[in-house]
């Protein structure tokens, strides 16, 4: 296959490269400082360039089969300003299947039907503003016609993958209290891998 990977400087980005590289696939990263890239492949083509650019997302696109999109928010609009322009760059290329990291606080509540767990009375953030930010991405796929799928990991510490963890479809698996990153990234690969989980948001945790 080949992936276009955004974000595959970042924590989980770095280890989905590794896992898609390892299996021989084709991976072109689009990067805004390739220097920060250390794998090296003759299957890795690394683009220096903006997720934010519409120019820059429409050349990454050529001859891809799927997305893996790693970004956050980076403290500001990252998501909201790249998601319309990947949407609208997949449907000219023809790409339709992208599989997103997001956040289990856009997630269902299961206490408060009717609320993402952002939104609950109880949730525990100082500042909604990236939950905020990652809905409005996940909105914007779920207005689309893509393929779908939004991984959202809860608390995120360091640490390699166990492959241990559960996963619920829009809710958080019970009482679920972190995922290592290299889990996250282990699950993100597979999900690109196969079209599972099309249509959804996927709670991971252990």
């Amino acid at each position: 296959m080949h992936f276009l990977l955004l974000g595959a400087t970042g924590r989980v980005g770095t280890r989905v490269l590794e896992r898609a590289l390892a299996d021989n696939h084709k991976v072109t990263a689009l990067v805004r400082n390739p220097q920060k890239i250390n794998q090296r492949s003759e299957q890795l083509t690394l683009l220096q360039g903006d997720a934010c650019h519409p120019y820059d997302i429409r050349r990454s696109l050529e001859s891809v089969d799927v997305v893996i999109s790693c970004l956050n928010t980076d403290g500001g609009t990252v998501l909201t300003e790249s998601t319309p322009l990947l949407i609208e760059a997949m449907k000219a290329q023809g790409v339709s299947r992208v599989v997103t990291i997001g956040t289990a606080g856009i997630l269902q509540s299961q206490e408060h039907p009717g609320l993402l767990r952002y939104e609950t009375p109880d949730t525990r953030r100082s500042s909604t503003r990236a939950a905020e930010e990652h809905r409005k991405a996940w909105e914007l796929l779920q207005a689309s016609s893509l393929s779908w799928t939004v991984v959202c990991p809860t608390y995120l510490p360091d640490g390699e993958a166990l492959g241990t963890y559960r996963v619920a479809r829009d809710f958080l698996p019970e009482d679920g209290k972190s995922i290592s990153v290299g889990d996250t990234a282990a699950f993100t690969y597979s999900v690109a891998c196969s079209q599972e989980y099309v249509g959804c948001r996927v709670g991971l945790a252990y």
